[in-house]
């Protein structure tokens, strides 16, 4: 998301070089750019012309500071005033020592508020070491209940059913009631949606939240229905008090409007953001992380906690063990290949890298991604076709196993080939970089030996023969 964005960014920045002073000229020049790239993204117009008039009072006229070039200049000013409009700082939830502490979670109907209510469960039993319990108080939409239970059981988080009441007040009181009895901490309300906004929705919230003192109101957006989704926000907040904002299908919003809107409207932080299907995609909104990526900067903090929750460190202990001693098989770049697949997809890693840490790199498109990605199925499934003495050993790979290897995974034996002579070039490069001293020590003395060509003791000097006299 955001690319158009970050886009006519990088632009501002690119006409702004070699610039000593930043002029009320440049800064209209680049105010210009930056009102149509947000108006693109389908950002409200008065957060538009609010957060320009702030970027203009801050940037015309400051000198220079520093290294800094003009257009870097500016984009400090904007990104501050950018994770400022974002909400500032992240917003975690907030919980009292009373148990449970209940969490309602509120939206239209079809806005991902069932899902978003297993996803958060599973982020608080996950992260805060939390022990939520389930409930829907959707007695209207058929089968409700039931969609309910069944993310519960997938995520291993009981949901409480009910059974036999249909009032969503006498649903709230037996379920506080469960989770005093049972030690529960955290009750997660899924509430009914609607269509459309009307007053018998609103009223039951209201009754909902006098009854239950919810520690926290959340409210469910859709990314994808961009300002609309920013209204429904602000009516709810303005008729029963929302104290944050979930935004669903955030990978599916190429345009960001909703994220950079709902803050400087409803006065409320997006806490947290889904960017995906499965139930593990949830991720808390950190508002400076966003910028970052917004203005081509990056978000490595993002990246090393993702690494950090998915890669197995014990098997890259072995891994590194392994690359050691020149033993790394075919099933060791299989098991590679599927831990990089739990990060997300190799579009989303990249955006996450500032520009100018992969120098002279062309930019990836979505298309070059997918390619990326298809190559990386056809792989693994190629691996998955060799029998274990295969890939513990690829060199026992003959033409009949190889046909058989390429008809069982549905690739030619061209497509075979070609992995194995990438694997055999990659097992030589590591192995040389390798060395006998380990990968670290390979590394240092590749360094080392780069910073003393040349000088008096890399290496002896080679003695000049004597010239043949003459007879």
């Amino acid at each position: 998301m955001f690319e158009a964005l970050s886009d006519k960014l990088k632009k501002v920045v690119k006409d702004l070089r070699g610039e000593s002073r930043l002029t009320a000229e440049h800064i209209d020049l680049a105010m210009r750019e930056i009102r149509i790239a947000l108006l693109e993204a389908d950002v409200n117009f008065k957060v538009v012309k609010s957060f320009i008039d702030r970027v203009r009072a801050k940037a015309v006229g400051q000198d220079v500071i520093g290294d800094l070039t003009p257009g870097q200049q500016v984009v400090k000013v904007v990104y501050d005033e950018m994770v400022e409009m974002l909400g500032g700082t992240s917003s975690r939830l907030v919980f009292t020592s009373r148990r449970p502490n209940t969490i309602m979670i509120v939206g239209l109907q079809g806005s991902g508020k069932t899902t978003s209510t297993g996803k958060l469960s599973r982020w608080l039993q996950k992260n805060q070491e939390r022990s939520p319990l389930l409930l829907s108080v959707d007695v209207y939409r058929p089968a409700a209940r039931e969609q309910l239970a069944v993310i519960g059981k997938a995520l291993s988080i009981p949901v409480f059913d009910g059974q036999g009441i249909d009032d969503p007040l006498a649903l709230c009181r037996a379920a506080r009631l469960h989770c005093e009895q049972i030690g529960f901490d955290t009750l997660l309300i899924d509430t009914a949606g609607r269509l459309h906004i009307d007053d018998a929705l609103m009223q039951e919230l209201q009754l909902i939240k006098t009854e239950m003192q919810p520690v926290e109101t959340l409210f469910v957006a859709d990314a994808m229905t961009g300002q609309d989704a920013v209204k429904s926000a602000q009516e709810f907040h303005e008729r029963i008090g929302v104290t944050g904002v979930i935004l669903t299908k955030m990978d599916g919003d190429s345009r960001g409007g909703a994220a950079l809107s709902i803050k400087e409207v409803t006065g409320q932080p997006i806490k947290f953001v889904g960017v995906g299907e499965k139930y593990d995609a949830l991720e808390p909104f950190y508002p400076d992380r966003i910028a970052s990526r917004v203005l081509g900067m990056g978000d490595v903090l993002s990246l090393i906690e993702k690494v950090q929750a998915e890669v197995d460190e014990k098997k890259a202990l072995e891994l590194q063990e392994k690359l050691e001693k020149n033993s790394f098989t075919l099933e060791d770049f299989r098991d590679q290949l599927q831990q990089v697949k739990k990060l997300g997809s190799v579009q989303s890693l990249l955006d996450m890298l500032p520009g100018d840490m992969l120098p002279g790199m062309p930019k990836m498109t979505p298309e070059m991604s997918t390619q990326m990605e298809r190559e990386m199925k056809r792989t693994e499934a190629i691996i998955n076709s060799m029998t274990q003495a295969e890939r513990d050993n690829h060199l026992i790979i003959s033409a009949s196993r190889r046909r058989r290897i390429a008809l069982g995974s549905g690739n030619t034996i061209n497509d075979v080939n070609k992995l194995l002579k990438q694997y055999a070039e990659m097992k030589v490069m590591m192995g040389r970089m390798m060395g006998s001293q380990g990968l670290l020590g390979g590394l240092r003395g590749k360094v080392m030996g780069r910073l003393t060509k040349g000088s008096s003791k890399s290496a002896p000097a080679r003695k000049k023969r004597p010239k043949k006299k003459k007879r």
